[in-house]
């Protein structure tokens, strides 16, 4: 069981003391649990997103977003972090970690749609059209996420980390990893590319939020799950904004 997404692994379901599957008695994980936690967790972050773009949007554009983008970008990285150490605050933390990156969202969001009017709502459509659809080819079987698959998509979505991660580290040196960020067909396709395999990772995810559910995972874990789809939600809206940036710009 292996999935791209970082907060949701095998391992979740696991002691990390005997190492044996934790399962929580009569309070367990449901599905229906897991969708009515994931809504909550979405409807704090679209409050927290409404008050930050409302904050930063003036007449003659955007002004002070980068408090909100850096603030909700570095905060809920922490509190992700924190997240996927301790699984069990998570009724604390995912809740937390909603608000926050609800604020870099907003502020990230109106800056996109200052530029391209209309891009945001592009980008929201696109970015729950795919939710659906991947859940549909998950429940229908179109997609099967067997072991070569889930292994394929975790590999290509530690590539575009380690891809990510290289671009933050050389811009400080005012370095720019060329053609991937830019307009042309190399940075088109390359988002195109990352929009795939940030797709996919949702039916690994759906996978393995069905595993903790079979195997009893505690209550807890169903705010574990919204989580962990919230994180592969908020990654798949960017990507779609940076798609639909470049190809607005040509």
């Amino acid at each position: 069981m292996r999935s791209g997404n970082p907060a949701l692994k095998e391992s979740m379901f696991l002691d990390t003391g005997s190492g044996a599957v934790v399962r929580g008695g009569d309070q367990v994980m449901t599905q229906a649990g897991t969708v009515n936690k994931t809504g909550f967790l979405l409807l704090l972050a679209v409050v927290t997103a409404t008050f930050a773009w409302s904050q930063v949007s003036t007449p003659d554009g955007v002004v002070g977003a980068g408090p909100y983008v850096w603030g909700g970008l570095i905060g809920g990285l922490v509190i992700a972090l924190v997240t996927v150490f301790k699984k069990h605050w998570a009724p604390f933390t995912a809740p937390a970690y909603a608000l926050v990156e609800g604020l870099f969202l907003g502020a990230i969001s109106a800056m996109f749609n200052h530029m391209y009017d209309g891009i945001v709502m592009q980008a929201v459509v696109l970015t729950f059209g795919t939710l659906f659809a991947m859940l549909f080819a998950y429940r229908s079987g179109l997609i099967k996420p067997t072991e070569k698959f889930k292994m394929g998509v975790a590999a290509a979505t530690g590539g575009i980390m380690l891809v990510y991660l290289a671009s933050i580290g050389l811009s400080f040196f005012g370095i720019q990893i060329p053609l991937i960020h830019e307009s042309g067909l190399v940075g088109i396709g390359f988002s195109l590319f990352v929009v795939v395999i940030a797709a996919l990772n949702l039916v690994l995810d759906f996978d393995l939020i069905d595993t903790g559910v079979a195997q009893g995972a505690p209550k807890y874990m169903e705010w574990y799950g919204g989580f962990a789809l919230m994180v592969t939600l908020v990654w798949l809206y960017i990507e779609f904004l940076r798609l639909l940036s470049k190809l607005q710009s040509r």
